[in-house]
Order: C-alpha cells, then sequence, then structure tokens
C-alpha cells in the first residue's frame, strides 16, 4: 500500500480523501491548520494528524517523508505524483483573484518535474459544506439530482464532495500529467 499525505485533511474535501485511503488500507498523513477533525468516526483515529501553518514549511517539513504539501516540495522531495483541486469557476460572491490564484498554481506545477493532476470542479455541495449556506447547499443537490438541468450547465455542473474527494483520491494512487474537468472527474469516480 502507499502513503498518501492530504494537505488539508481535515477539511471538507481532504477528509472523505482519508477516509477512502484509509479504508483501502494506504498509511494516511494529514497536514491541515486544525489539524484532526472533530469527528468521532473510526477512519480518523487511523490518520496522523499534524496540525501547521502551511506557509511555515519548516515547522513540519521533518513530516514529510512519504509526500509533500505544496508541489515545489514535492519535487524537491521526489514525490512521484501530486493531485492539485483547482475550480472551474469562482464561486458565487468570491472575487477573481481566487481563480487567478488557482490558474497560477496550475502553471506553475505543469513546470516541475512530477506527475501533477489538476481537479477543476464546478460548485460541490454536501453535508458539512462551510462556504455555503444550507439553502444553497440544497439547491446545488437539486441540480445534480436533474441531469437535463445539471448537463446545461456543462462545467459549472455541482458535484458531489464524495465525488471529488473520490477522483482526488484515485487521481492521487495513479497519477499522471492530466487535467481533470467536471466530467473526467464523475468518470473517475464512478
Amino acid at each position: 500500500m502507499s502513503t498518501l499525505l492530504v494537505v488539508g485533511g481535515s477539511g471538507f474535501i481532504g477528509r472523505d480523501v482519508c477516509r477512502f485511503a484509509v479504508r483501502d488500507g494506504h498509511e494516511v498523513r494529514s497536514v491541515s491548520r486544525g489539524g484532526r477533525p472533530d469527528v468521532g468516526e473510526e477512519w480518523a483515529e487511523a490518520v496522523s494528524w499534524t496540525s501547521a501553518d502551511l506557509f511555515r514549511p519548516n515547522a513540519w517539513r521533518d513530516r514529510l517523508d512519504a509526500g509533500v504539501l505544496t508541489a515545489l516540495e514535492a519535487e524537491r522531495a521526489g514525490v512521484d505524483g501530486f493531485v492539485f483541486l483547482s475550480a472551474a469557476a469562482n464561486p458565487p460572491g468570491v472575487r477573481n483573484a481566487h481563480l487567478t490564484a488557482k490558474r497560477r498554481v496550475e502553471a506553475s506545477i505543469a513546470d516541475l518535474d512530477l506527475d501533477a493532476v489538476v481537479l477543476r470542479p464546478g460548485p460541490v455541495y454536501g453535508e458539512g459544506q462551510p462556504h455555503l449556506p444550507g439553502v444553497a447547499d440544497r439547491v446545488l443537490r437539486f441540480v445534480a439530482s436533474a441531469p437535463p438541468l445539471a448537463s446545461r450547465l456543462g462545467e459549472l455542473r455541482p458535484l458531489a464532495v464524495g465525488t471529488v474527494a473520490r477522483a482526488a483520491y484515485r487521481a492521487a494512487l495513479d497519477p499522471g500529467e492530466r487535467l481533470l474537468d467536471v466530467s473526467d472527474i464523475r468518470d473517475l469516480a464512478d
């Protein structure tokens, strides 16, 4: 089995990535600002949690014998694959700088000496979505459940948190230089 380092493993999507990896018998480590999430589920006991400021790598670099937190550290450490969760578009109410920053990271990791997978999901919904009010989460869930409506949105089609997490997890196990759009993410998750 592999060792996976999940940056932000205590977050909305990261929790599911950790859960899938533990379920399949992988060693899982996570580094995030919050450290271990407040969940009483068995999979969380199997993850090695580190609470650290991601912008101060000296505080967590010693935890990187099997993975890394950033693409530069990944390349430096000789990691084979790196998965970056980007976005298809700016979420409503979020400044354009958000998407601009995501695209800059995509361009930067494309030039590194490692297999990089970039996932570009549309809006992500699911229980515990911290960035959307409950009503917005329910609307996204409804849109996703109505194929004629969802398909009209193209790359802005909403995806369930489990779908995005499963695709990220599978991409980590089989990296390659590729860009996954909403359709690709759905296919990889199925």
